[in-house]
């Protein structure tokens, strides 16, 4: 899966932010930088987030 539109808002992120909650899947929060990790990996876990930021129209 391409999560090119991830990565640009992502790189562009201050650090502070990269730490706040951007995501809850299954009522567990997810800051950015888990999510980065999650999706960079291609995970189960990592395609829910990058779903759940679309419909939220965060990416």
């Amino acid at each position: 899966m391409d999560y090119s539109r991830f990565q640009t808002i992502y790189a562009n992120l201050p650090e502070k932010i990269r730490n706040e909650i951007v995501a809850v899947i299954d009522d567990k929060p997810y800051s950015w930088n888990a999510a980065y990790l999650e999706i960079a990996g291609d995970t189960a876990l990592g395609r829910k987030i990058y779903q759940k930021l679309i419909n939220m129209e965060i990416i």
